[in-house]
């Protein structure tokens, strides 16, 4: 008898060697006399069965992404629509990646500002942070779209940089001289103990003077705990810029990072304070964490992610806070366009930012609460009925258990992303309690906004439909057989089957459509899985 237990380290064409070793044996010792075989019994070792005659059709494989809704610009505030529409025009790129990272920024400029209440007497309260994964392939002008929109915020932290230098030079000289006071009280405190005089604490007690807090508007690369101390001398709130996102989530997502991500599912809400304690920094406390955080993607890496998000460990919340989600359509017009920009656009839009951040609450006609620190504003009468009929639904829809656990944990978060789009449109464009325009404007927006969740949440299983047609396509080529293991597959590293999950996935989804049949093989004392070939699948 064969010796198995080397088994796993067999190559394709040693294994296809034995099968068929194995069927021939099995015919030539179960003949019943009139060359025909009797149907054998294989539920010890199914793998080596004979080649079955009767394959079902395989099935066809998930294919295509779900639709999504077109972008709107009526969707932005007056001031904004016409800016973003010429970047996206003159860009050639999506108007969706444009869009979402202006109104970012421009939540970011408003920070913690002013907030919005969306019910009448209690005291929920909504900041208008947000945060923004734009999705599409490599080349798709995400970078340079959301450079552009950032541009408004990036001036303005450009300002207060050129503030903050020459704060610092102050502090300096201040810091120095504070120095050499006190060596010169410390050498008359000497002086004045020779001399016995005992009351000489007043002359150490020299005040030293305050470092300033460096403003900031965009951070890019730093730790947490830097980011916690610039938020911590930002209270109004900062702007997180990641480009490339998936990798930021999945430093998130280890262990040791624990931390850090709690950190950031506490800087979401933006009204939740959070404090440091480290040996060597010692204490950094943050009245409320307020992070606005924006970054882009690729669709094989988003899909990869939220696969393994959905239901595993990770599933905190975290990939479903990106309230501004957008996978467009990439269209397949282009045409050359080489013109200006749009000053009174680009004008008019700079103005915007310029405008909210330096806002006076109190001058819009912002309530205040004795017991909470952040002004805000409400609906107005028919702003209010409106934002009530669409959260009875929005209720309604996430205790139905129609949705995933994954698409109704980001529909929940849109309980925060509403009201803030209503409030940042609200602010750009006008004064007073928010009205029914900028309340439609806000519903409208979230509802191409779930089209795009939609398909994002459903690509997960394209990732699985990405490896199983790249597992036929090493099979048409003859790089796999018979008889071929998922080992055989993920230690060759190939395109879209570099990692075990991936490929497990997309052998299972191959066994589930009749591709593939999954066979166990004795190993010595262990089970095998190998994978039988449909021979039908060439023609499918």
């Amino acid at each position: 008898m064969t010796d198995l237990s080397d088994f796993d380290s067999w190559s394709p064409e040693k294994r296809n060697a034995y099968f068929a070793k194995a069927n021939l044996d099995w015919v030539s010792q179960n003949n019943d006399g009139r060359g025909q075989a009797s149907a054998p019994s294989f539920a010890a070792s199914p793998a080596m069965a004979p080649a079955r005659d009767h394959w079902p059709d395989p099935k066809p494989l998930p294919d295509g992404l779900l639709p999504v809704a077109p972008f709107d610009y009526a969707y932005l505030p007056d001031c904004l629509a016409p800016w973003v529409r010429d970047i996206a025009e003159r860009m050639q790129c999506p108007p969706d990646f444009v869009a979402v990272a202006a109104m970012v920024a421009l939540g970011a400029a408003i920070g913690r500002k002013i907030g919005v209440r969306p019910q009448r007497k209690t005291d929920w309260l909504e900041v208008p942070n947000l945060w923004a994964c734009i999705i599409g392939r490599p080349g798709a002008m995400k970078s340079p779209a959301m450079a552009e929109a950032l541009k408004p915020l990036n001036r303005l932290d450009a300002q207060v940089r050129e503030e903050n230098d020459k704060a610092a030079k102050a502090f300096a000289i201040e810091a120095e001289a504070h120095k050499l006071a006190k060596e010169d009280a410390a050498k008359n405190v000497r002086a004045a103990l020779k001399r016995g005089e005992k009351q000489v604490s007043a002359l150490l007690e020299l005040p030293e003077p305050e470092e300033p807090k460096a403003r900031r508007y965009v951070v890019n690369d730093c730790t947490y705990e830097a980011l916690g101390a610039i938020m911590a001398d930002n209270p109004n709130g900062v702007l997180a810029f990641r480009d490339e996102l998936v990798s930021l989530l999945k430093t998130l997502d280890r262990e040791d990072s624990a931390a850090a991500r709690g950190f950031f599912l506490t800087a979401w809400n933006g009204t939740g304070g959070y404090t440091f304690d480290r040996i060597i920094r010692g204490r950094t406390h943050i009245e409320a964490a307020c992070l606005s955080l924006l970054g882009s993607t690729q669709p094989g890496r988003i899909a990869e992610y939220i696969r393994r998000a959905s239901g595993g460990a990770g599933d905190d919340g975290l990939i479903q806070r990106f309230g501004l989600l957008v996978w467009p359509d990439q269209s397949p017009d282009w045409r050359n366009v080489d013109r200006y920009p749009d000053s009174a656009a680009r004008t008019a839009a700079f103005e915007t930012f310029t405008r909210l951040d330096a806002l006076d609450p109190d001058a819009i006609g912002c309530e205040r609460d004795p017991f909470e620190q952040l002004p805000f504003l409400r609906f107005d009468n028919a702003a209010q009925g409106l934002f009530e009929e669409w959260r009875a639904g929005l209720e309604a829809r996430l205790r139905s258990n129609d949705l995933s656990p994954a698409l109704e944990s980001h529909l929940s978060k849109y309980r925060k992303l509403v009201p803030g789009l209503a409030l940042i449109g609200h602010l750009a464009d006008g004064a007073g309690a928010i009205g029914e325009a900028a309340l439609l404007r806000a519903l409208a927006f979230a509802e191409y906004l779930e089209t795009h969740a939609r398909r994002a949440y459903g690509a997960a299983s394209e990732a699985e439909t990405a490896s199983a047609k790249a597992i036929l396509s090493r099979i048409q080529r003859g790089e796999l057989s018979d008889g071929f293991t998922a080992r055989d597959i993920y230690r060759r590293a190939w395109a879209h089957l570099s990692d075990r999950e991936q490929v497990q996935a997309g052998l299972d989804l191959l066994t589930d459509c009749d591709w593939l049949e999954l066979r166990t093989v004795p190993t010595g004392g262990r089970t095998r899985a190998s994978y039988a070939i449909n021979p039908k699948w060439a023609r499918a």
